[in-house]
């Protein structure tokens, strides 16, 4: 049996909802008794599907992991703001929803297609002169956030049960689908927050057949082992 300190390489997660990132690693480091452990790309607690973790020699390439794109899948709900600019925060703003037609939903959407900049929202981990803008929002203090260039290279409108409306979205690093789902809301003149998130892919590695939370908790550490992608079969996945 390897010792988790011997263990080199990437571990697809299928992170559950109302966890933190941080919690998915300090899960992993149990089950594969190894404390060298990164993630790349923090999904919030309300988001579910694809984290990337790094293992062992793997932290190495975390930073190029993290710089690749990424494909969302999501429901905003219209007709309510809220702080964090999703479900977990509290309402701030509420409207009513007119009887939108599929072509002005259409064009909201497409206003938020290619290059463009996202001002991030204060309830991020972003940091500000070393602190970071959450906790400065959990002091009830607002700053100026710089705009970040992003591009969305597609989308696709789902499903419109009004208020909400299921949409993709592939997206490049640095993207806020929280500050998209705002965005589009505030476009549609009614407000909007993001009510569920799941990452499906990110590069070329996809949810489908990643490792579940209870699985991880299961062990034993052999079968977690078996699950972690070497780093020359990462570097063929990704056409290195």
């Amino acid at each position: 049996m390897k010792s988790g300190t011997e263990i080199d390489g990437v571990l697809l997660v299928d992170k559950a909802p109302g966890m933190t990132s941080h919690d998915v690693v300090a899960i992993t480091r149990r089950a594969l008794n190894t404390k060298k452990v990164g993630h790349c790309g923090t999904l919030d607690p309300l988001a579910t599907g694809l984290l990337i973790l790094t293992i062992g020699r793997g932290t190495k390439i975390q930073d190029l992991l993290m710089s690749e794109d990424k494909e969302y899948a999501g429901t905003l709900l219209l007709g309510e703001v809220t702080d964090s600019q999703d479900s977990d925060g509290v309402v701030t703003e509420s409207k009513p929803v007119p009887d939108f037609t599929q072509e002005q939903i259409d064009a909201a959407f497409a206003k938020f297609h290619g290059d463009f900049y996202q001002i991030p929202p204060m309830v991020s981990a972003i940091k500000m002169a070393g602190v970071p803008l959450y906790k400065l929002a959990r002091q009830g203090k607002t700053v100026v956030r710089e705009p970040r260039f992003v591009h969305v290279y597609a989308h696709e409108i789902q499903a419109v049960r009004l208020p909400e409306i299921d949409f993709r979205v592939v997206c490049s690093k640095g993207f806020y689908v929280r500050t998209y789902a705002h965005d589009i809301g505030a476009e549609l003149g009614c407000g909007a927050h993001l009510k569920s998130l799941r990452r499906t892919k990110s590069g070329r590695f996809s949810v489908d057949g990643a490792i579940t939370i209870d699985e991880l908790k299961a062990g034993p550490i052999d079968a977690v082992a078996q699950r972690v992608l070497t780093l020359p079969a990462v570097s063929r996945l990704r056409g290195a």
